[in-house]
């Protein structure tokens, strides 16, 4: 479906099943047909381009205001502008609000962001006066999206494509891996950092990390990080 209409589809779950809507014009309803066979056509709701925005709102983490561009920021608010059109990160996800929970508590120090999708981490790390930021991913679409979101924020933060997994990775006070459990336990054996926020998985997952020493866990709709220190 992403091959066949990069202009948008919606997957909607139904009685005993999933139906898959693509939105397209005549020439796209032919190649629809000729992939899956006959299907039901209709005529969208005006507006339908611009109603996939009431569903991403602002957020508040403390003096944080994490939010779309098309919405103003809380006066005196810390502002972050995240485009979701980009669609590798928000801000609203209970693992990015719970580091950056960290990131409000800790002392302002150099930075390092793994894997950082939208760059939103980096951006808010970059808004508390941490420096210098690198943030690095494996995703060229991601890297191109954190580029564009840090620009439009004004933040000092190096955006680059690394493979977090196999490329030597900058050294920085604190390093950040919202990014799964198995890729953390991976990357922590590989940095050179005196801290590491993790996140990216369930409270029922628990990193086992060589060489790092557990200090506080913090647990959100079911989903938890949990910050590290380096084993002396």
């Amino acid at each position: 479906m992403i091959e066949l209409f990069p202009e948008g589809f919606e997957e909607v779950e139904v009685d005993g099943g999933v139906e898959l809507a693509a939105y397209t014009k005549a020439g796209g309803e032919e190649r629809l047909w000729q992939v899956f066979g006959p299907g039901m056509a209709r005529d969208v709701e005006a507006g339908w381009s611009e109603a996939w925005k009431r569903f991403h709102r602002p957020i508040r983490i403390g003096s944080l205001w994490i939010g779309p561009p098309w919405e103003a920021p809380d006066a005196g608010a810390l502002a972050v502008v995240i485009d979701p059109g980009q669609a590798f990160g928000t801000g609203s996800h209970p693992t990015t609000r719970l580091c950056a929970g960290f990131l409000l508590d800790h002392e302002p120090v150099s930075v390092l962001d793994l894997g950082c999708g939208s760059g939103v981490l980096s951006i808010v790390a970059a808004r508390l006066g941490y420096s210098p930021i690198t943030a690095v991913d494996l995703d060229e679409a991601a890297v191109s999206a954190a580029r564009a979101n840090v620009a439009v924020n004004h933040a000092e933060v190096d955006v680059e494509l690394v493979d977090v997994l196999a490329a030597p990775l900058p050294r920085a006070a604190l390093a950040l891996a919202n990014i799964a459990r198995g890729p953390v336990e991976e990357v922590a054996r590989r940095l050179e950092a005196e801290e590491l926020i993790a996140s990216g998985y369930l409270v029922s997952e628990e990193p086992n990390l060589e060489v790092w020493r557990h200090t506080e866990r913090r647990e959100l709709q079911g989903w938890a990080a949990d910050r590290f220190v380096r084993a002396t």
